[in-house]
């Protein structure tokens, strides 16, 4: 009675009673697996053999054994590590090596913790302060001044100029009236609240108004055009008898020939050029 052969597929060696490997549907014994496929150590370049561990991290293997720090030679087995040119290195000796120093109390930023950075300096996040109040800064927003950085509530409270109209902190922008600074949102025509900044205005007693607001209050009228007589652009006006004109509209009121440099008659209230006013 014939028994069925159990061989090795590429040495042709029988396994019955031996330990064999499968790959792929194929059988193997041990001594051909390493060779055809075992993984070659990165530590001691030898394979990696049936009864090894064969830890591998991104394309490279190593023995259980062989696994350990390239700078201190501690094993990092089940260890938390980090890579730096295809070196594997442990977490002290990384940091040692290559982590950034904190810049207030100088010691290493472990990987992996959080860190603050600004214009090439880092920070432990429980280091990065405000230099008012001293509490951390973490993430939120914060003004440099001087050597120091401040979170946003002590910069306003120990630098920020304070508006004359809602007393709160100018931050950014803002205008300068009567050597008071304003908010630009704030600075207003006291009469119709129109805002101001970037537009021409006027004052009076100290109050800042709008052209069109100041020439319907105070503004002399033009007796010809009934309009306002504002001289805020160099415009003339001619005043006579506690009325004016607009230099344009001082004509004679019969033939409208222009009376600006010339002699003129009156006739009650009516102004009247020489020619006119003797035809009368």
């Amino acid at each position: 009675m014939s028994t069925e052969r159990f061989d090795c597929h590429y040495c042709k060696d029988s396994l019955l009673g031996k330990k064999y490997i499968m790959k792929e549907d194929t059988q193997y014994c041990t001594k051909c697996y390493e060779n055809l496929f075992a993984n070659c150590c990165d530590g001691c370049s030898l394979p990696i053999g049936c009864n090894s561990k064969d830890l591998s991290y991104k394309d490279h293997h190593w023995h259980d054994q062989c696994f350990n720090c390239a700078k201190c030679s501690r094993s990092l087995v089940e260890k938390a590590f980090a890579a730096k040119d295809e070196l594997m290195l442990c977490t002290e000796c990384y940091s040692h090596e290559y982590s950034s120093k904190c810049t207030t109390c100088n010691k290493t930023i472990m990987p992996g913790s959080r860190k603050m950075e600004y214009k090439g300096n880092s920070w432990h996040e429980t280091c990065f302060l405000c230099h008012r109040c001293h509490q951390p800064i973490g993430t939120k927003s914060f003004i440099p001044k001087d050597t120091g950085y401040f979170c946003v509530a002590c910069f306003e409270k120990q630098f920020a100029y304070q508006c004359c109209a809602c007393k709160k902190a100018i931050t950014t922008g803002g205008v300068t009236y009567q050597d008071k600074p304003w908010h630009r949102d704030c600075f207003l025509c006291i009469s119709c609240k129109k805002q101001l900044s970037g537009q021409r205005f006027t004052s009076r007693e100290n109050y800042p108004y709008c052209l069109e607001c100041f020439s319907n209050l105070y503004a002399k009228k033009c007796v010809g055009c009934t309009k306002a007589i504002t001289s805020l652009a160099g415009a003339k006006y001619i005043s006579f008898e506690e009325r004016q004109w607009h230099s344009e509209c001082f004509t004679c009121m019969l033939c409208s020939v222009s009376l600006v440099g010339r002699g003129f008659l009156t006739q009650r209230d009516n102004i009247l050029c020489s020619d006119c006013g003797r035809e009368k």
